[in-house]
């Protein structure tokens, strides 16, 4: 399983790179800064945290024992002993109370099933006036991927009413809302426009869809035969290829926000 994991978190990083580099300067780590990585998956966004807050330290927490896994065995590998990573949810992990200079996240805020709850438990871990720097998706419709992949699997649904939990903070209105009763103010928006990245070619692109939860759940309920659904992925897919590999347009916000 290790393996899976690992495969799973390259995707990921390599899939979201340049999105990477609009949180990392977003987040202006400071040397003896201490971070809170929320949903920190397999751990590159606390790595590269960790390697800038030298004199601080970073905690990463995420719900996968497999991600951290993979965190931990990356971080002993690179010898950072500045992170410490831990399993749980962070809408009730017990943290230290006001400890954290910036809490940042990558993509990792948006599936809380009670998001007043999971804001107010981060804010109290953070010190007044720390700041928090989250990339979240903008809208459904914002996220060609989202759309284009439905699609390729059912070309008759219609879209449905029920929004994927991955863009519950895409309206600015209401994250500012959830934020704001949370007890962070100046709270701002920053349009990140950028591609994501499948792969270097369909087969590895399709090799890498396979493995998302929705297109495994698609395939094996699937009334017309599996050939013909991925005969329409691959063709999708393809139609996306560029010179630099796999890539669908996407939208995203840096959103910032100081604890009051």
């Amino acid at each position: 399983m290790g393996a899976m994991a690992a495969d799973c978190a390259d995707f990921y990083d390599a899939e979201l790179a340049r999105h990477n580099r609009h949180l990392r300067a977003a987040a202006d780590i400071g040397t003896r800064y201490r971070v809170l990585d929320i949903g920190c998956g397999a751990g590159l966004t606390a790595r590269e945290a960790a390697r800038v807050a030298v004199d601080g330290e970073v905690v990463g927490v995420d719900t996968s024992a497999q991600m951290l896994e993979v965190a931990r065995r990356r971080c002993a590998e690179e010898g950072l002993r500045n992170v410490t990573f831990e399993q749980g949810d962070a809408q009730s992990h017990a943290f230290p109370a006001a400890s954290f200079d910036v809490c940042i996240s990558r993509f990792g805020t948006m599936f809380f099933v009670d998001p007043p709850a999971a804001f107010a438990n981060i804010a109290q871990a953070l010190r007044p006036g720390a700041r928090l720097v989250w990339m979240v998706w903008q809208s459904q419709e914002r996220n060609e991927w989202s759309g284009a992949i439905q699609q390729a699997l059912n070309p008759e649904s219609t879209p449905s009413g029920d929004v994927p939990m991955a863009f519950s903070l895409g309206d600015a209105a209401v994250a500012r809302t959830l934020l704001s009763a949370a007890g962070f103010k100046s709270i701002a928006f920053t349009e990140v426009h950028e591609p994501v990245y499948y792969g270097p070619d369909v087969d590895a692109a399709f090799g890498a869809l396979s493995s998302f939860q929705m297109v495994k759940e698609a395939l094996a309920h699937a009334t017309e035969p599996p050939g013909k659904v991925s005969k329409r992925l691959r063709d999708m897919l393809a139609a996306h290829m560029t010179s630099g590999g796999v890539l669908f347009d996407s939208r995203a916000w840096i959103i910032t926000a100081k604890r009051e």
